[in-house]
This record gives C-alpha cells, structure tokens and sequence, in this order.
C-alpha cells in the first residue's frame, strides 16, 4: 500500500489554492450523452468566458521559474518540484517540473524518471507528457503531470483499448504506424523506465537521444504503474478542437468554438486519428 503523503499534500494545498484565488478548477459541463453512445470517451465542455483574454505582448513568461510558492507540495531530489496545476482538470492535479530550466520539447532524461519514481512509490495513478506546442502542451518548461488514481479503478476510460492496441486482430493503420505501447512485467518501479522509454521512442521513429539532439516528431506519453504508450503527432488542434495525451486517455475538451457536429457525425475515435 501507498502511503499518498504527497497526494494528501495536494488535497491540502487545493483547499489553501482555491481560498487564496491562486487556484482556478477547470469549469466544466459533461456533454457526453448528447454526442457519443459509448462509455471509452469522456467528452466536456470547457466554458471559456472564464478566461481572460492575454493582453501580454512580448515573449511569453516562464510560470515555473519561480513557480507560485502557494501551489508548492514537495521537493522531489535535487533537480525537481512537485506543483499543483494552476488549471487542474480534477482536484489534484499536480505537475512534475524541472527546478532549472529544460525544454518541454526535448528527451526525458534518467533523472526526470529518478523523479517520476520517487512520486510514483508514494502516489501514482494517470502520468501524462505532452512534448510540445504540436502535441498539446501549453507551456515551454518541462513539466510532466499526474492524475492520482485509486489501484483498483480503470486509470483513464481508453485503458482497455490501450491495453489491446498490440492484438495481432487490431487493424486500424493509423493507430498502429503511430502509437507503440508497452506492457511493464513488473510495476513502474520495478522496471528500467528509461531504457523502456528510449526503446519505444526508438522504435516509433521519433529518434535516439544518443544520436538526435531533440525527438524528431512531436509526442505524448502515457503511462501508468503497468503501461506505457507514446503517440507521435502532427498537430494539436482540428476543427476548433484541441487533443493532448488526455484525449487518447479518453478525455476531449471541447469549447463553444469546437466542431460539435464534426464529433457527433463521425465520433472521438476518428477525431484522434486526425491528429496523427
């Protein structure tokens, strides 16, 4: 059994977050029903007047260096911060950032997995990286993030499509050419994490940290205490819609902008293929 100090830390300092206005819940409505008959997607809609429009001009400012002291939850090691996402999408929701600065577009090295390790034995649950603008991430520095889960729940609602994606009887060529999943033998860990890492990438042709400076495409990574997935990418959003790791997990975001008779027509399933 986990002891989840550093969840319960999260919890406590949601509340603080929230109460001191540092904090700001996603303001969601779950549409679900209204578009889509199965129970392997999650689809809401984001209400976006919440948001105030970026009147910034220049380059775009670095959240993480410093991070906001009130969303602090732990150190982790030397080299790494355990935050609570200013913008979670559940209660929760912390990020996994670099002290120093490293680009969110570049190889996870040995010791963002030493990091990841460290959170994962004490709470762990839906890990998730988005390693660029193209893939979805909204922020430069290098964070990685974390949705805790309760061992004996489903980790995200596509599990079981992840878990079947190697089947030798799953067709779908889109998916296939650009999705690689590996299945742990052991827990997180248990496993030499980075090796599997270099070795999925390496076979989905986003390259080698040893030979290439940065991956060659752009890519999220799943994974949980039992899997692992990468998906390359082109792009981030169609149709006024915008997918990151989260939306091949099974959660779409949708907004007042969004093609909602695209998604009803055709289905989520064939929204992901799009992206890739």
């Amino acid at each position: 059994m986990r002891k989840e100090i550093y969840w319960e830390k999260a919890l406590q300092k949601t509340k603080i977050s929230i109460n001191s206005k540092s904090l700001f819940p996603l303001q969601t409505t779950d549409i679900t029903k209204n578009l889509y008959k199965g129970n392997d997607f999650i689809i809401r809609e984001l209400d976006i007047t919440k948001f105030k429009k970026n009147t910034l001009i220049g380059p775009k400012i670095n959240p993480f260096k410093p991070w906001d002291k009130i969303l602090e939850i732990d150190s982790i090691g030397n080299g790494h911060q355990l935050i609570l996402n200013k913008y979670p999408v559940q209660l929760g929701h912390v990020l996994l950032i670099t002290n120093e600065w490293k680009e969110q577009n570049g190889w996870l090295d040995i010791k963002d997995w030493e990091a990841i390790k460290e959170v994962n034995k004490d709470t762990s649950g839906l890990w998730f990286f988005n390693s660029g603008p193209l893939a979805g991430a909204s922020q430069p520095h290098r964070h990685i993030q974390l949705l805790r889960r309760d061992p004996s729940e489903l980790s995200c609602p596509r599990e079981k499509w992840i878990l079947a994606l190697n089947n030798l009887n799953y067709k779908n060529e889109k998916f296939s050419k650009n999705i690689i999943l590996k299945k742990f033998s052991k827990s997180l860990n248990e496993e030499n994490i980075y090796e599997i890492y270099k070795d999925l990438s390496y076979n989905l042709g986003l390259g080698d940290p040893r030979n290439d400076k940065k991956p060659k495409y752009p890519y999220n990574l799943i994974f949980t205490d039992k899997w692992m997935i990468i998906i390359k990418r082109k792009t981030d959003n169609l149709f006024g819609i915008s997918i990151n790791a989260l939306g091949f997990a099974g959660y779409i975001l949708v907004t007042e902008n969004s093609d909602i008779k695209y998604l009803r027509e055709l289905g989520p399933e064939k929204l992901l293929e799009d992206f890739l």
